[in-house]
């Protein structure tokens, strides 16, 4: 009788875990925009969530605004329509909630009244469109689109602060000292002179700082730390000798991001010393805002 062969046995490969060491968590890309409704009309909440599917936007509608307060967030791009008087809270208050916890998410507000009062004040308050029903539906479908987009340029915006945050906080505490203090304008030697260490030593932590944050120029970096804000704790960190850089005509001592901001709003009126005049012409006007 032939001997049997035996047949070699294979090898299984076991699936390597997932663990916080080997794979890195990113953020959810942006899906499909999402748009909100809250209405307490039934015929006018599906008739709006007809329109917004139709535009290819996924709808959202809630016939109360604590059902829709419930909802949780969700970082895509997102509006809100809104109307003005709902059963449980009035539109203005679900807008003053909306606009202290989703700063990403704007309000079109939609009401059968013709109340010139309530109306002025949701636009003071922020409302990027107010519409009243009966309501035309290519007008509907034009202010949501322009919505949504200014959603999603806030979301990009706090996605670019967060991955700058994120590089920041790789930083260690003398690199950072060194990136507030050279981006505000003071010079090597100086930097070294409120921290107490050589300007040699500067130098290696500058180029640190510049690689960790990844910026291209120093134009670049001091455009990253206006965005981070944080030069208005310079004065904190140089203390008064450094403040002397930093005077209005009226005598009055400011941080670096409030004279920058005076800069570009009122170049004749700002008197500064020698590093800030480059500095302020290489900052991006679009970050001093408020």
């Amino acid at each position: 009788m032939p001997d049997a062969t035996i047949m070699p046995v294979p090898t299984v490969q076991r699936e390597r875990p997932v663990t916080d060491t080997n794979v890195r968590l990113l953020p959810r890309p942006h899906t499909e925009p999402i748009v909100f409704v809250v209405d307490g009309d039934v015929s006018a909440r599906a008739s709006l969530e007809r329109l917004i599917r139709h535009a290819g936007w996924v709808p959202e509608t809630f016939g109360r605004a604590e059902e829709f307060l419930s909802y949780p967030p969700s970082l895509r791009p997102s509006c809100l329509v809104l109307d003005l008087a709902l059963p449980d809270i009035s539109g203005l208050e679900v807008q003053n909630r909306v606009g202290a916890d989703r700063p990403e998410m704007p309000i079109i507000f939609i009401t059968g009244q013709n109340d010139v009062l309530m109306t002025v004040q949701a636009m003071k308050a922020g409302a990027k469109e107010f519409l009243t029903k009966p309501f035309c539906d290519d007008i509907v479908v034009s202010a949501v689109r322009q919505a949504l987009e200014y959603s999603k340029a806030v979301l990009d915006r706090m996605a670019g602060i967060q991955a700058l945050r994120d590089r920041y906080s790789t930083l260690s505490r003398r690199e950072q000292e060194v990136m507030v203090l050279v981006a505000s304008g003071l010079l090597n030697k100086q930097v070294g002179g409120k921290l107490g260490i050589s300007e040699i030593t500067v130098k290696a932590h500058r180029g640190k700082v510049m690689r960790k944050m990844r910026a291209s120029s120093f134009a670049d970096l001091v455009n990253m730390a206006v965005s981070l804000r944080l030069t208005d704790s310079h004065l904190d960190l140089a203390g008064a000798k450094a403040a002397d850089d930093f005077t209005l005509n009226e005598g009055v001592n400011h941080s670096a991001y409030e004279t920058l901001n005076g800069l570009h709003a009122n170049p004749m009126a700002v008197s500064i010393g020698r590093p800030l005049r480059w500095l302020a012409d290489a900052i991006d006007p679009a970050l001093l805002t408020k």
